[in-house]
């Protein structure tokens, strides 16, 4: 009769868990979700009219409009050609210096391995604002060298080619990271027995190492474009000064046009959330069904190719690549910070010390926003990091530990944002709260809540591996003690996997200091943050305010990542995803 009445127990709190989960999940993902696809779908207001009004006006009129608007169609193109184009260099460089780091006898294969992740934490928007100051067409510094050193060599990257080029080289990390796990975990002897064969270094490269590891090259190569889709920063400073569109920069003018256009901006972010979520599937439909094992029971150490005098070749590429990533844009925000006047009539006027002060840093740190938006930033960080760190802990225990029924629709709700960008989840929570009595709309809560929803993929997977490291024998002995499945969580569970919950959440804080594409349509003059803040700075014309704020920002970003490394230290090395 006890262990019935304890059976009975216990079916009923597994019961009350999964339903408190979904009921959570759906007002975080699937309420917004669908407000926003009620928005697209009709012509009334659905917060304002009423959403029984608006179901009884339903129709694809919005959607029809924008198909056939050749604005929209434009900016589509361009962020095809954006992204496809930033892709094809990605998957380049992630390559080259996996290749590099994992296969070759390179020397301080560790500083270039650093040096290919690096970009990773630089927000969007600042490597933006760096590349315009670098690469503009009348004042930037590149083209200052160039007529110093006489050339006729000019460089515009207010352009395409220019938005192609900045979405390659910051997110080639994406690849690299995928790619240079997949070559660590692959058997050398497969390489070898090639060779054997006959064939060249060069020819088992593409023959061979490639196509094995070709499952990780398509996740960085799919990953990396569906994060280029959602980016607005990039767009943002690039693309605006020649008025070149892309979906997500063309969303945010619905909004801003008078009156706005709500519905037609979210009939557009329902298109961009679609074609997101086919990229997610067709990931999963190229890598199923095909076998690339390369891992068996024998051991193994994987192989390094001796280039013998080419190895400081490979060394150089990762040094100029350190350079043009890295150096540049730092020197670029360093010179436009500090420098009275942004215009250079000559390189030495570059080196003249009198041209420069703190009078930017004076002028933004005496505006009462500054503080506001670097104290909101760390507020909804901190929201974020902990509410967001719980739940994802909850919703990982039940999809990785338990096998109650349920977990299914847990996992794939929770799984649902890795296909919504940050700017649609931010016009979608706009859609769900903006009217709905309680004031959650204009205030830091909501901005918290739109992060934990945005990056709820990416937490419960970082988490993922410290569950599957937990052997389950552990919790069956707990519960032969006579513990519950909280005491067991409480006592076995979250103190082994603390490593693991640690990182997660400071990835939570670090992504949500940064985010900008949720920010821009949830966010008042109360609730700024500092990526809403530099971003109008940078709208404003000021420049050296822009890169002064910049690099407040980068330094708060460093100093906060260098913590998550002390706090979290034993664990695994965490992964900066899906930006905007």
């Amino acid at each position: 009769m006890r262990s019935a009445s304890e059976g009975t127990r216990r079916r009923a709190f597994t019961g009350l868990w999964v339903a408190a989960l979904l009921a959570i999940l759906t007002f975080l993902v699937i309420y917004p979700v669908f407000m926003l696809l009620l928005g697209a779908l009709t012509d009334t207001n659905p917060v304002v009219d009423g959403i029984r009004l608006s179901l009884s006006h339903l129709s694809i009129a919005n959607f029809l409009a924008v198909l056939a608007n050749p604005n929209v169609a434009e900016a589509l193109l361009n962020t095809l050609i954006a992204c496809g184009g930033g892709t094809v260099i990605a998957v380049a460089i992630g390559l080259l210096f996996s290749w590099i780091v994992v296969r070759t006898n390179t020397p301080f294969k560790g500083f270039i391995a650093a040096a290919s992740i690096l970009p990773l934490f630089a927000p969007p928007l600042v490597a933006g604002v760096a590349w315009a100051i670098l690469g503009s067409p009348k004042t930037g510094l590149i083209n200052t060298m160039f007529k110093w050193m006489g050339s006729d060599l000019r460089v515009d990257l207010y352009s395409m080619w220019g938005l192609v080029f900045v979405f390659g080289i910051y997110y080639a990390p994406y690849v690299y990271m995928f790619t240079s796990s997949a070559l660590r975990n692959m058997d050398p002897s497969l390489e070898e027995a090639a060779e054997i064969s006959g064939a060249s270094p060069v020819a088992t490269l593409f023959t061979v190492t490639f196509p094995l590891i070709m499952p990780a090259i398509v996740s960085g190569m799919l990953l990396s474009f569906i994060v280029m889709l959602g980016i607005y920063g990039i767009p943002a400073v690039l693309g605006a000064p020649t008025n070149l569109n892309v979906l997500t920069t063309y969303i945010f003018k619905l909004t801003n046009w008078s009156p706005p256009l709500y519905n037609t901006a979210a009939a557009v972010a329902i298109i961009l959330m679609v074609v997101t979520g086919l990229l997610v599937y067709l990931q999963q439909k190229l890598l199923s069904g095909r076998s690339y094992t390369t891992v068996a029971g024998k051991a193994f150490r994987p192989r390094s190719l001796d280039l013998g005098p080419w190895r400081w070749l490979t060394f150089a590429i990762g040094i100029v690549y350190l350079l043009i990533v890295v150096v540049l844009p730092s020197l670029a925000l360093i010179v436009a910070a500090f420098r009275k006047f942004m215009f250079i009539r000559d390189v030495a006027s570059l080196f003249d010390m009198r041209q420069y002060s703190l009078t930017h840093f004076e002028s933004i740190f005496d505006n009462p926003l500054t503080m506001r938006s670097i104290y909101n930033a760390v507020e909804v960080g901190v929201i974020t990091a902990v509410v967001g760190g719980a739940l994802a802990f909850a919703i990982g225990y039940t999809i990785h530990r338990t096998r109650v029924s349920g977990r299914g629709a847990i996992d794939l709700i929770s799984t649902l944002p890795v296909a919504i960008p940050g700017l649609v989840v931010g016009v979608a929570y706009l859609w769900a709260w903006i009217g709905v009595p309680g004031g959650l709309y204009g205030t830091i809560w909501i901005l918290a809540l739109a992060f934990i929803a945005r990056f709820m993929p990416d937490t419960v997977k970082a988490l993922s591996t410290s569950f599957l490291q937990i052997h389950r024998e552990l919790e069956e002995a707990a519960w032969v003690c006579g513990k519950g499945m909280l005491g067991t969580i409480r006592t076995i569970v979250l103190p082994l996997a603390r490593p693991g919950v640690l990182a997660s959440m400071t990835l939570l804080f670090v992504l949500a200091i940064r985010e900008l594409g949720s920010s821009l349509f949830l966010y008042t003059s109360n609730t700024m943050v500092m990526s809403v803040l530099l971003l109008d700075y940078y709208e404003g014309g000021n420049i050296g305010k822009t890169a002064a704020f910049s690099l407040v920002q980068t330094v708060l970003l460093g100093v906060l990542i260098g913590g998550a490394n002390w706090l979290s230290r034993g664990s695994a090395q965490g992964n900066v995803a899906r930006t905007g």
